[in-house]
């Protein structure tokens, strides 16, 4: 598949070479290498992030599938790239956008794949921690709406879990798709909206939570987890009262969805979900009807846009 990408400056759009610790701009702008991690981010950028960041740093095994020994991340992989392209993804160059601790990266450089992974926030400590990078994986902390790539460089652009997180879902999906090679797959996914969603004392509650630090948003889900857990593990067989429970727990609950998870992952997936949705600065919602109205807009060919898994799954090609 030839060399990686090269690195450029998200400003001056100019390649970059390397001096010392950083990445250097002819223009002038350097950016910093630490930890052996390009960093293309102020601390001001990555601030509505920091939440993120604190939790795959104490949390950075909880959903690898290698670590909770179940094939749902790999079944989840594979489901949103299709079958097309999870037969050939080996020797591909794949940018994978919000990376956090690694949970997909796992699964792309276990099928072979040349992986980017890139994050805005310290997830990306957390990520190379578990997966070093060497000559198939290489990391950088950097912004979905400033990656320091030219465009249209790599055969597959993957993004799962982060699109409802950022301030414009369609300018984020246009700055993806930007980075997608002629023949090349884009591969996302959305929240949608449950009228469910809206019944529950969740949205309150993180109306306080989002707003505190990430250590102190960490506690206080811990704090909350612990409160509703044994009425969660009561009520995980009555499904009268798990509807009754989930209009008051803001706790992420996997009992029913991921049965074959150890009562300890249980526990800590059902923390780590459950301070995502309290302590996310952006959520937005789209139905499937939206996302591929994006898709057609920008130009995607052979486009596969469905309900399933978090909300909306999609994937489309750049046409050749």
């Amino acid at each position: 598949m030839g060399d990686w990408p090269e690195w450029v400056c998200p400003t001056h759009h100019a390649v970059l070479t390397s001096r010392g610790d950083a990445l250097v701009c002819p223009e002038g702008e350097s950016f910093p290498i630490r930890n052996g991690i390009p960093r293309f981010v102020s601390k001001e950028q990555a601030d509505y992030a920091a939440s993120f960041g604190s939790q795959w740093l104490k949390y950075r095994l909880t959903q690898l599938d290698s670590y909770s020994r179940t094939t749902i991340t790999r079944d989840r992989t594979r489901r949103c790239v299709g079958e097309d392209l999870w037969a050939s993804l080996e020797g591909k160059h794949v940018l994978e956008c919000g990376c956090g601790a690694g949970r997909f990266t796992e699964i792309l450089l276990g099928r072979g794949a040349k992986v980017t992974s890139v994050d805005l926030s310290e997830a990306v400590e957390a990520n190379q921690q578990t997966f070093p990078q060497d000559e198939a994986h290489r990391i950088a902390q950097a912004d979905i709406m400033r990656l320091p790539f030219a465009p249209q460089q790599f055969d597959a652009v993957f993004c799962l879990g982060v699109i409802q997180h950022t301030p414009n879902p369609e300018e984020t999906i246009a700055a993806l798709y930007e980075h997608v090679r002629p023949g090349g797959t884009l591969v996302i996914d959305h929240y949608t909206y449950y009228l469910t969603r809206f019944l529950k004392a969740a949205p309150l509650i993180r109306l306080v939570f989002r707003r505190l630090s990430p250590e102190r948003g960490m506690r206080w889900t811990e704090r909350l987890v612990a409160f509703f857990w044994p009425y969660h593990r009561m009520t995980r067989k009555c499904r009268l009262a798990r509807m009754v429970l989930g209009r008051f727990s803001p706790v992420q609950c996997y009992y029913r969805a991921y049965p074959e998870l150890s009562e300890e992952l249980q526990w800590e997936w059902a923390l780590l979900d459950t301070h995502d949705s309290l302590t996310d600065w952006y959520k937005h919602y789209r139905t499937r009807g939206q996302i591929l109205r994006t898709l057609r807009k920008l130009g995607l060919h052979e486009i596969r846009c469905e309900y399933g898994g978090n909300g909306v799954e999609a994937r489309g090609k750049r046409p050749l």
